[in-house]
């Protein structure tokens, strides 16, 4: 017998009988790459790489967020600055970035090709009728079967037994929520009757709305992020803020942000109650915890109608959909500076902040850029940094600390420095941070003088003649973050509705039940049996509570 020419005997004469792969083109591996994106694995990977992407945003400073921290960064590290600054890199604008924006993209592009067609492919499935009863039900899970002799019985009385089984099992199933159809077959000669059910639909409808949620919940994010505004402001008792961008301290917004959607309104904070924990409580290991923090604040509308109002933490104030967060506090001595001819130069009640939130030990600086004149006659400018003690107390080492928040005993030491305070080089800065460099401290351990210490009332002279230094009180003060974001309502909408489905998608299984009815040569056989769409360990008992509710009416 003649071989074919391309036949190989393994020495490598013959032919080769490699399978050469027909050439995709350019259509199909655009077919190809569409099918990998719109994967659930590829899914999944984009959202975890969006997560990865995001973390750079929160180990160097942003520019939407810190645009001054993003200027310290690059005085720091003068040349990694650019690096990191330059395209595609874009450290300091992660979240605007190329790259964030392309994962992001992606996400939404493949979650809309998951869910699509999915929804379509739902939609049909659950107009169609339930699926043909196999013609073993014995491969199935939880198979049982009854059966129903009757030598004397006709094959006309079987024959309508097995109508009747069928048809009572098909009214127990939809009672149970299945949908039935009666099907009717031949096999080797003989008609079979069966029934076939399925039910568990909702548990794809739970699955389709957390994907929809979710892709409702990106969209929601974007497009709030796109006309957000987010502003802080530190109120003294009995300041006002005003809102309007001006009157932040720091603020952030969108890209698309306006700042003529601000709704008109004004709020004082008229006092800031803490109320602590003292002995009288009973509890000992408690004493100076604070129980709550309560600012009564008057709010005022575009009309001038004013409201007074309660903000406590976590309980925010809602204005025009925008709510108002109590977020800090502390105190804030008033101090008035006299030059030496007893002009004041200052006179403000200055925020100290927090080193612990237990006894309120607070940190703080004055900067008075004019109007001191050092011994020389000439103009120099005067900055103070030091504690303020709610209730002063001495430590073993001579140094002072507070042993209760509440001013029991308010003690405000200060060290001076004159010089140069840096504020007019054009670049920001903090007012709770003094710049040193080109200053002289006049008093402090530093220097071995004696630092300024004034209760309030007192006033002390400040050093070389510079002047004078009263603290005239110390009232408190509060930190609110005032929030506009015209999604925030269908994010919280859409990640509810996330929830839902995804406990929908759980709870609810997702079965097919099968009843059949096999005529025999002395009656009938019927047969049980059901199949489960994913993980259901309640399908045999199911099975077997049929076949018993059946056989009762039976």
């Amino acid at each position: 017998m003649s071989r074919p020419s391309d036949y190989d005997d393994g020495t490598g004469s013959g032919g080769s009988l490699r399978a050469e792969s027909p050439e995709l083109g350019f259509t199909g591996w655009l077919r190809w790459f569409w099918r990998q994106l719109t994967s659930m694995r590829v899914a999944l990977i984009l959202l975890l790489l969006l997560a990865v992407a995001a973390i750079p945003g929160s180990l160097v400073p942003q520019r939407s967020a810190d645009p001054n921290g993003v200027i310290q960064y690059e005085q720091d590290h003068p040349e990694l600055f650019p690096i990191l600054d330059a395209f595609p890199i874009q450290a300091f604008d992660v979240y605007g970035s190329v790259w964030f924006s392309a994962i992001y993209l992606l996400l939404f592009i493949s979650l809309i090709g998951c869910v699509l067609p999915r929804i379509v492919h739902h939609w049909k499935a659950w107009r169609g009728q339930p699926p043909k009863t196999p013609a073993r039900l014995q491969r199935m899970a939880g198979y049982t079967e009854i059966r129903v002799s009757n030598p004397d019985a006709s094959e006309a009385d079987r024959a309508a037994f097995a109508e009747r089984a069928v048809t009572e099992a098909a009214g127990v199933l939809q009672k149970l929520r299945y949908r039935a159809q009666v099907q009717r077959a031949s096999r080797r000669g003989a008609e079979e009757i069966s029934v076939s059910a399925e039910r568990g639909y909702l548990r794809e409808t739970g699955n389709l709305l957390f994907h929809v949620s979710l892709l409702g919940v990106l969209i929601s994010v974007g497009i709030g992020g796109v006309f957000t505004f987010n502003g802080q402001k530190v109120i003294v008792e009995g300041e006002t803020l005003i809102n309007q961008l001006i009157d932040y301290d720091t603020a952030t917004s969108g890209r698309s942000f306006d700042s003529s959607t601000l709704e008109p309104f004004s709020l004082r904070l008229d006092s800031l109650d803490v109320s602590y924990n003292t002995p009288d409580d009973g509890n000992i290991d408690a004493i100076g915890l604070v129980k709550d923090y309560v600012a009564n604040v008057t709010l005022s509308d575009g009309a001038g109608a004013e409201s007074d109002h309660t903000i406590r933490v976590n309980h925010p104030l809602r204005v025009h959909g925008s709510p108002i967060y109590l977020i800090a506090n502390g105190y804030a001595p008033q101090i008035t500076i006299r030059n030496a001819e007893g002009t004041v130069v200052y006179s403000e009640a200055m925020p100290f902040i927090p080193q612990d939130n237990l006894n309120m030990t607070s940190l703080g600086v004055v900067k008075v850029p004019h109007g001191i004149v050092d011994e020389a006659g000439e103009n120099t400018q005067l900055g103070l940094r030091g504690f303020f003690y709610p209730t002063q107390t001495e430590l073993d080492t001579g140094a002072y600390t507070s042993n209760y928040p509440d001013l029991e005993n308010p003690v405000l030491t200060l060290d001076v420095f004159t010089g140069d305070l840096g504020i007019d080089s054009g670049i920001p800065q903090s007012v709770y941070v003094l710049d040193t460099e080109n200053m002289e401290q006049l008093t402090g351990r530093a220097v071995d003088s004696d630092s300024l210490e004034l209760k309030p009332g007192e006033t002390v002279d400040l050093p070389n003649g510079l002047g004078t230094i009263t603290l005239d009180s110390v009232p408190r003060y509060a930190s609110f973050d005032v929030m506009q974001n015209p999604a925030q309502e269908w994010v919280l909408i859409f990640a509810l509705l996330a929830l839902g489905g995804l406990l929908w998608s759980l709870f609810v299984p997702r079965r097919r039940m099968w009843v059949k009815a096999v005529p025999t040569e002395d009656g009938v056989v019927l047969q049980y049996a059901g199949l489960a769409r994913g993980d259901d360990p309640a399908l045999e008992r199911a099975v077997e509570e049929l076949r018993d509710r059946h056989r009762e009416l039976l």
